[in-house]
């Protein structure tokens, strides 16, 4: 399959979970791949995957919440292949929901950072790519559905994703009247199945609220590679009408 063939693609977080299989597939796909994360081990993981399938990649140890990182991170792409045409910015980190009176100033700024300076600071630097080349570009931020509602996550986390979208948002209405080039969407997973998730266990909120007693009893969890296809659609060609959208992948938990 190459609905991806000819396309140069960064995938931050690309040492585990959605990041990872987020990487994968976009090698599966045909894309040349520049995997960005911080734990190199992980990361390493990845690539010998994707090389081992006959896939094309090269690595970057990246933290996205330092700038002189994130940049070193888009100019890989263009050293290594020429150009850059997608960015998925699935790096993040979760806060344990904390209400705000329980949210240090360190963990705020550190849940900033990384969530919603990093995809800024990557999307910033890619558009400045994007507008040397005829073709233009794709950026797929992930959020959350703590981004459209008030719980589900804690203060600063939910703060976050809500900027992302509000991010996504923006460069979509900027960029895509200024020259129909430049494409931003955004997903808003539910309950996905990665070792954040799995941390979660001494929360002082639950995040899955109220759908946690719902119907079924819990509430539905996804996998890396449900988000992952998500990913792919709106990286693709096949979507490039599609711009400023934020498409929700929760098993319908938001519906109930």
């Amino acid at each position: 399959m190459t609905r991806l063939a000819g396309k140069v693609a960064i995938v931050t977080g690309a040492g585990s979970g959605m990041g990872r299989a987020t990487a994968k597939l976009f090698a599966k796909e045909g894309a040349k791949v520049v995997l960005a994360e911080f734990n190199e081990n992980s990361m390493n993981e990845t690539l010998d995957d994707i090389l081992k399938a006959g896939g094309t990649a090269v690595a970057i140890r990246t933290d996205v919440s330092q700038e002189a990182d994130v940049e070193a991170m888009i100019q890989k792409a263009v050293d290594e292949y020429g150009r850059l045409d997608i960015l998925a910015n699935i790096a993040g980190i979760f806060d344990y929901s904390a209400s705000v009176e329980n949210t240090s100033t360190e963990l705020y700024n550190r849940v900033m950072a990384v969530n919603l300076a990093g995809p800024f600071y990557a999307c910033r630097a890619a558009i400045k790519i994007f507008n040397k080349q005829e073709t233009g570009g794709a950026i797929v931020n992930i959020a959350s559905i703590a981004g459209l509602f008030g719980a589900r996550g804690g203060a600063a986390y939910t703060m976050s994703k809500h900027g992302v979208i509000g991010l996504t948002k923006n460069i979509a209405a900027l960029y895509g009247r200024e020259n129909g080039k430049i494409r931003a969407n955004a997903i808003a997973p539910g309950w996905i199945n990665t070792g954040m998730t799995a941390s979660l266990e001494h929360n002082e909120v639950d995040p899955r609220g109220a759908a946690a007693t719902a119907d079924t009893g819990s509430a539905n969890q996804g996998s890396p590679e449900d988000i992952a296809q998500a990913v792919l659609y709106l990286a693709s060609d096949e979507a490039k009408f599609v711009n400023g959208t934020v498409l929700t992948v929760d098993g319908s938990w938001t519906a109930r």
